[in-house]
């Protein structure tokens, strides 16, 4: 069984959802309850391939009620697959073993990627109930697997006698993958040490799924209605008109709605007029999770906390960050709690400082008040128009959405790794906004196929992401099927799409991520792509989010919506100018939730306490980040990344990836930027890679040393 359908079952369950209306679907029974007749689980088609193009999904042909009994019957099939490769009475060998693991679960590990990618991407009540269900039926179904100790027997004398073998290095790797993902999933534990891991992880799948439905829950119910137009001075006119519409569809004609996005600072809070508003918003958001009610998340940190704990110590760890981060670049707790000891009080300091033009720019308007959360973008917008007499309102109209796409990010790519594009019409899609297109190579050839959802919606998850519906893989000959995700505000009908400068480089980053799995050379699919350790996976996608100010690329795609007219040097040079901007603040929200990520999973089962908000704010204020015009990026009772599974004990890897993205660019600077000898060599050296040798090592074999931090203090102003 290939890692990519590992990671499924442990991250997946995880993934957060919008709750959307869907009047026509009858609630689906649960996979262990679902009997089909051999007839229609032929005609269901989650159980075969795709007849389409690299494999493609068949959206227009899947139904809610394909899931239940298409899950029921691939882990049928690869229970029997599992079986009959520990019971194969030949001696283990490589092919007989580890390359029949690779091959098997393919059929449950495309209901699996179809089913969790919906999940995130365009949700319903019969998804989310079904979610449910699969949490802990897909957790029992993971630990027959890696509890078996026959099929671990057979793994353990291949590793014995790995030197007779003669395997070339990916194989070699494969075989310790294979290996330390047994160790680290229990293998090795005593009988009963094993029942109580399967309980444990039974409850953890269980509680990181209700933890995303209640932070789900809660964020839809805390969406802001305010009662007049006065009230959102400040707003453009399509913004009220939006914030309007959106009140409309929820039943409240003639009332304005602001829905809440998953992060603690709300992008509207940087134009508000009415403080009073502001601060309605803003106490929405810091509250979710927090204040009783269907969606409160307390109870369940703490619990989730302790089940985590709990595992690590019957695996022999210390706490569930030990256990975590061993698999990691960072390796120890100790590696990631000094980068991040080292960096907090310079970042608080520089906080310190913004904060103190923020309060000066109050009192000389008179304000007479002290600086609060809620004000800080509002005011921090104002000083950047100042100081550099510009503000997002008079970008974003060079920042029309199809040109950024086509004529910014793929053009990029195109000048870099000589790739080419053409949009496909032909191939179906789950939602009528969500566009495909067909990439092909330098040769030719094509390359792979990609999928772009980018705007938002009430039945979609918060924030950007990118995944998978094919990898690429030389085992099984398969090209890569790629989506990324956006949350991007749809404009009323006939208006165009014109993003934020935040916006645009989420679009570019995004896309690094793509590349990656696009770039894919790798044999097995274990190594495909961004199936690297999570404080790597980030660090092409943030070398990606170079090219968004590129000059080259930048006059390509920043052309006025109306007019045409290229974006003003003028323009662009303040934009450059102002790339340290606000940086204290940026760095402290960030090191502030990476601190409280590793305060709670660096705690033993005993040490677990017994009041979730009293420990963060104990928790800010030890690693002395306590400071309250910048509250973390994520509190805890609505931060997804920790305790919905996925970066629990890895929230700091965005920073820790940016140091190889900070020198990366160094390099690429050093070496004449944007071109195509330059973007070769990233490819052949770390792109296409994937985890196929130590990741560490592919970016030596890239930058010809290890990684120094300098390029990244200069970046953040943390020197």
């Amino acid at each position: 069984m290939n890692k990519p359908l590992l990671m499924l079952f442990c991250s997946a369950l995880a993934i957060q959802s919008s709750v959307a209306a869907d009047a026509t679907s009858p609630a689906t029974p649960t996979a262990s309850k679902t009997i089909s007749s051999p007839g229609a689980l032929k005609k269901n088609p989650l159980l075969v391939k795709s007849a389409l193009e690299f494999e493609y999904p068949a959206f227009d042909k899947i139904h809610n009620e394909d899931y239940a009994p298409a899950f029921a019957e691939a882990m049928r099939q690869h229970d029997a697959e599992i079986k009959a490769i520990a019971a194969n009475p030949a001696k283990p060998t490589f092919d007989n073993t580890v390359i029949a693991l690779e091959r098997s679960g393919q059929t449950l590990k495309r209901v699996a990627t179809i089913f969790f990618n919906q999940l995130g991407a365009n949700t319903n009540p019969t998804l989310e109930a079904l979610s449910g269900d699969l949490a802990p039926a897909l957790s029992a179904h993971q630990d027959a697997i890696s509890l078996n100790a026959q099929l671990f027997k057979r793994i353990q004398r291949l590793v014995e006698q790995k030197a007779s073998l003669h395997l070339d290095a990916e194989s070699d790797r494969l075989l310790d993958r294979y290996y330390t993902d047994f160790v680290r999933a229990g293998a090795n534990l005593s009988a009963a040490e094993k029942e109580k891991l399967k309980s444990l992880n039974a409850q953890l799948a269980t509680m990181e799924n209700k933890f995303n439905q209640n932070v789900l829950k809660d964020t839809n119910a805390s969406a802001l209605v305010v009662d007049t137009k006065e009230e959102l001075a400040g707003l453009s006119a399509t913004e009220i008109e939006t914030a309007a519409a959106t009140a409309k569809a929820k039943g409240l004609d003639g009332k304005y709605m602001i829905p809440l996005m998953n992060t603690t600072g709300q992008p509207l809070l940087a134009t508000l007029e009415n403080r009073k508003t502001r601060q309605r918003l803003y106490e929405a958001s810091v509250q979710r999770g927090s204040h009783g009610g269907e969606g409160d998340n307390r109870e369940v940190v703490l619990t989730l906390a302790r089940l985590r704990a709990e595992r690590a110590e019957l695996l022999g760890y210390a706490n569930f960050a030990a256990y975590s981060l061993e698999d990691e670049t960072a390796k120890t707790p100790a590696a990631v709690n000094k980068m991040l000891g080292e960096l907090a009080p310079a970042g608080v300091a520089n906080a310190k400082k913004e904060a103190a033009e923020l309060q000066k720019l109050i009192d000389d308007e008179h304000g007479n008040f002290q600086l609060a959360a809620w004000d800080w973008a509002f005011y921090s917008e104002r000083l950047h128009q100042q100081k550099y007499a510009f503000d997002d309102n008079q970008l974003r109209p060079y920042f029309e959405l199809n040109s950024v796409l086509q004529n910014g990010v793929f053009f990029a790519a195109n000048q870099l790794y000589g790739i080419s594009f053409k949009e496909r019409k032909d191939l179906p899609v789950y939602e009528p906004t969500v566009r495909v297109f067909e990439v092909y190579d330098v040769d030719g050839k094509p390359l792979a196929i990609f999928i772009a959802d980018m705007y938002a919606r009430d039945n979609k998850r918060g924030g950007a992401w990118m995944n998978n519906y094919v990898d690429q893989s030389g085992l099984f000959a398969t090209k890569p099927v790629i989506a990324n995700h956006l949350n991007i505000p749809k404009p009323p009908a006939g208006q165009p799409t014109l993003l934020t400068p935040d916006e645009v480089k989420t679009a570019f980053h995004e896309f690094g991520h793509a590349l990656h799995g696009m770039f894919s050379q790798v044999r097995y699919p274990r190594f495909s792509g961004t199936n690297v350790p999570r404080d790597f996976v980030e660090y092409p996608s943030q070398v990606n989010e170079m090219w968004a100010v590129w000059p080259e690329v930048l006059k390509n795609y920043a052309k006025h919506y109306k007019t045409g007219e290229a974006i003003p040097q003028d323009l662009v040079d303040k934009i450059v100018a102002s790339r340290k901007f606000n940086q204290g603040f940026t760095t402290t929200e960030y090191l502030s939730a990476s601190l409280l990520d590793q305060r709670w999973h660096q705690l033993s089962s005993k040490q677990i306490p017994t009041d979730t908000m009293a420990f963060e704010a104990t928790a800010l204020k030890d690693a002395g980040v306590d400071f309250a015009p910048v509250p973390p990026r994520y509190r805890t009772p609505y931060f997804s990344h920790s305790f919905g599974g996925g970066y629990s004990a890895g929230y700091y890897a965005y920073l820790w990836s940016e140091v190889l993205d900070a020198d990366t660019v160094e390099w690429f600077k050093e070496h004449g930027g944007l071109s195509r000898k330059n973007g070769d060599w990233f490819r052949q050296q770390l792109l296409s890679r994937g985890g196929s040798i130590d990741p560490m090592q592919s970016f030596r074999n890239f930058r010809g040393r290890d990684p120094e931090i300098e390029p990244l203090l200069v970046r953040r102003g943390l020197k």
